[in-house]
């Protein structure tokens, strides 16, 4: 399998982290992934054979990068119970529960999403993504639920990468968040990369890259970092005054932890997001001695992947699937007051 692309606007001078930022992530290349291919003489720029990661990096540079794909998964199958929305003979939708990884990785090497596919799915999963990402062209964050499609051959996994490579996917999240993001706040409207459109959508765009002192965790950048665009509408307002919402937000790109990144940015962390939410302190008097005891008690983000709609890769078919939050995300709703 060849991966093409090419080297986007004020790259990184390092060819390694120009990849690491530029790769399509429906390729499931990784940081470390590629620093092998690149020592292998896997990657070729300008159609010149590239092995030094300190080489310089410009934009416009053609990238074509040949990826073995596995002939054999060394990761092994597991009985785990899967919520199938949709399969056929190309791809698979599932429903993720929190708590379960997409795929194994160091510290995880089993009860993931992969493990349960490889079950599931036999020897029909594709092998693009590499022995211990088949079938994998996009994810969502362990204590994130909700909707990700998978793909059982090749040709439905390049169909769908190139979707998601050009962000036509379409992707809906529900979102609990702190305070209101409204577009009468004017601090809100003083954050850099915040704006508002029409129907009090708030729209935030920057850049994004891991951090700098913590590689697990991502930060808004303005410079050598990927670009990145959330949309968020106010669903549902708790508290008097307003002290929660309910948000729908849907992404333009799909960077890692990107809703949960933009939403602190913009003042509005998610509840019970350990990494990006931190710990407010809210007020009984505006959401009661309920409200205020569900907040505290909620473990994990509350973000749910709740649409997700594309074309067929094979077909051409327009499909669109929508799931329902979790029990944990309505219940912590209705202790807020919402419906």
């Amino acid at each position: 399998m060849n991966v093409e692309f090419q080297i986007g606007e004020a790259p990184p001078a390092r060819m390694d982290k120009a990849l690491a930022r530029d790769v399509p992530e429906g390729a499931a290349l990784s940081r470390s992934r590629l620093a092998r291919l690149l020592a292998e003489g896997a990657v070729r720029v300008n159609g010149v054979v590239v092995t030094d990661p300190r080489a310089r990096a410009t934009e416009g540079d053609a990238v074509r990068i040949s990826v073995e794909v596995a002939d054999d998964y060394h990761v092994a199958a597991e009985d785990i119970p899967l919520d199938v929305v949709f399969e056929d003979a190309e791809l698979i939708v599932v429903n993720k529960p929190t708590g379960m990884v997409v795929h194994p990785a160091p510290g995880t090497p089993g009860g993931t999403l992969v493990n349960a596919l490889l079950h599931h799915c036999g020897d029909s999963l594709s092998g693009v993504g590499g022995e211990k990402r088949p079938g994998i062209v996009h994810r969502i964050d362990k204590e994130t639920s909700g909707l990700l499609v998978a793909a059982k051959t090749d040709r439905a996994h390049h169909g769908l990468a190139a979707q998601f490579e050009a962000h036509t996917v379409e992707r809906h999240y529900r979102a609990i968040c702190y305070g209101v993001p409204d577009s009468t706040d004017p601090r809100v409207r003083g954050v850099k990369g915040a704006s508002f459109e029409a129907g009090n959508i708030l729209k935030l765009q920057t850049q994004l890259a891991r951090h700098k002192h913590d590689r697990q965790k991502q930060q808004v950048v303005w410079h050598n970092g990927r670009h990145a665009v959330t949309r968020a509408r106010i669903v549902e307002s708790y508290g008097t005054p307003p002290t929660a919402a309910l948000l729908d937000c849907w992404l333009e790109t799909g960077r890692t932890h990107q809703i949960r990144v933009h939403l602190a940015h913009a003042g509005h962390g998610l509840i019970g997001d350990p990494t990006y939410g931190g710990r407010r302190r809210l007020s009984e008097k505006a959401i009661g001695a309920r409200g205020i005891e569900a907040v505290r008690a909620f473990s994990r983000q509350a973000l749910h992947a709740a649409t997700l709609g594309f074309e067929h890769p094979v077909s051409g078919e327009m499909i669109r699937f929508e799931a329902p939050m979790p029990q944990d995300m309505r219940d912590l709703v209705a202790a807020l007051g919402g419906c």
